[in-house]
């Protein structure tokens, strides 16, 4: 791999004797493969067996199968081990409302997620079309229940949610250096002008961010990129322009060092922000700072209710309490029912007033209603504690391989008619309905898949 000739200059002017390490690590083959367990899964032995990332809770090197059991249910999230120490650093704690801003395709908003179990606020954020579906896959898959999911940019954003928010996450779109060696085409658009541009973006971006964070929050800021002009300049221009801010250390452990504060003009306040370079710790590379907003700052409490979606009807009601009570028992998620046209959520509480936001999901999706009847959605199998739900199903691996290519599993001895949340090794995989000696199949269409000899352990 041939890295830019600019590249290789300014990183030899900027690291000196370090640079020839540096620049090697880029030009070998990654090799840093890593996934995140879900802490609300029974996990099994396996995946906690491997080697553990020092700086980040629940993470491990590795490689997971896109098309295996643990994969489809959740159980685990792959993520590139770096990127773990955002989450990390941000470590939200239970009941706080968290934003991340920049989310697609959704490994820090699933960690994100991790630390929340469920509480509080999770607004995750992602402002093209098409990276939001995928977005909003992940976190349907990673089981998260407390999620809204939002299509919009930051700018629409800010006077929705003013001061609002105990920890933002901005992971800015940059110039990408620190996946060149993952994805080498990155490379074809790099250069000093892109950089730049990347800079002036995250600038915008962070100008809004700001407008966000509760007094006494905090702001993560991340990156993928080496680019002081992304990282220390970039921090240095926000504590300036904004003196509410100030950066707060950052636990450093696992090779993760010191940011430099010589590259932005010697604030020394930048040694509190972390580098991950890829000659010094088995990873591509990050950009990492967190910077609290002073407790005593002026804010400004966003008013109104969301208002999203339309009460249920009389019968909507009781076909819902039906179900929840028969199948779910006291697994049945909290939160606000309502519907759009026929599906059913629930939508996290207290949320203000969401008129000028895009909402492309608005909260977890509990089902269909149906001419009297009601179907439960994916989403809600997934967000399901198989060991609180009442009706549950365990099928072997034969059946779950039939199950995620479509087919309708028979029984030899079955239970009595009706929904069960199906499981495979103690994971939630989807719901079924029993008619028979046979479990009608209701995996999602466009989610299924074959299994081949080589996708199993």
């Amino acid at each position: 791999m041939k890295l830019p000739d600019d590249f290789i200059t300014k990183y030899q002017r900027l690291l000196g004797a370090e640079a020839p390490a540096f620049l090697a690590a880029l030009t070998e083959p990654a090799n840093t493969a890593g996934y995140r367990v879900n802490p609300e899964r029974q996990v099994p032995a396996k995946l906690t067996s491997a080697p553990a990332v020092s700086y980040a809770p629940w993470g491990y090197f590795g490689t997971v199968k896109g098309r295996s059991l643990v994969h489809q249910s959740g159980t685990v999230y792959s993520q590139e081990p770096s990127a773990m120490f955002v989450g990390a650093t941000a470590a939200p704690a239970r009941g706080e409302r968290v934003l991340d801003l920049c989310a697609a395709p959704g490994g820090k908003t699933t960690h994100l997620a991790s630390y929340l179990q469920g509480t509080g606020l999770l607004v995750t954020n992602e402002i093209n079309r098409k990276r939001v579906r995928v977005l909003a896959e992940n976190v349907e898959r990673f089981g998260v229940a407390n999620a809204l999911i939002l299509n919009d940019s930051p700018d629409t954003l800010s006077p929705v949610f003013p001061d609002f928010f105990d920890k933002v996450l901005v992971d800015a779109p940059c110039s990408g250096e620190g996946m060149f060696r993952k994805d080498p085409g990155a490379m074809d658009y790099w250069s000093l002008d892109y950089v730049d541009e990347c800079a002036a973006r995250q600038r915008e971006i962070l100008t809004e961010a700001v407008k966000m964070v509760k007094p006494g929050g905090q702001l993560i800021y991340s990156t993928c990129t080496f680019a002081p002009e992304e990282d220390e300049q970039m921090m240095a221009w926000l504590v300036k322009t904004f003196p509410d801010f100030q950066l707060v250390p950052v636990e450093k452990t696992g090779g993760v060092i010191d940011a430099k504060p010589e590259w932005a003009d010697g604030n020394p306040d930048l040694k509190n922000a972390a580098r991950l370079f890829p000659n010094r710790l088995q990873g591509e590379g990050h950009f990492v700072a967190k910077l609290q907003r002073a407790a005593t700052a002026e804010g400004v409490q966003p008013h109104g209710q969301a208002h999203l979606g339309t009460a249920l009807t009389g019968e909507q009601r009781r076909l819902w309490a039906d179900f929840a009570r028969t199948v779910l028992g006291d697994a049945a998620p909290t939160g606000d029912l309502v519907t759009i046209k026929d599906q059913l959520f629930a939508v996290p509480a207290n949320l203000p007033a969401l008129k000028h936001a895009h909402v492309f999901r608005p909260g977890l999706h509990l089902g269909t209603f149906k001419k009297n009847r009601f179907e439960p959605a994916y989403a809600l199998a997934l967000a399901s504690d198989p060991q609180r739900v009442t009706q549950t199903l365990a099928i072997d691996q034969d059946q779950w391989i039939a199950w995620v290519h479509g087919e309708a599993l028979s029984l030899t001895t079955a239970p009595t008619k009706g929904w069960y949340l199906l499981t495979c090794d103690h994971q939630p995989v989807g719901f079924g309905k029993v008619v028979g000696q046979t479990v009608k199949n209701f995996f999602p269409k466009g989610l299924r898949f074959t299994v081949y000899p080589d996708d199993l352990d």
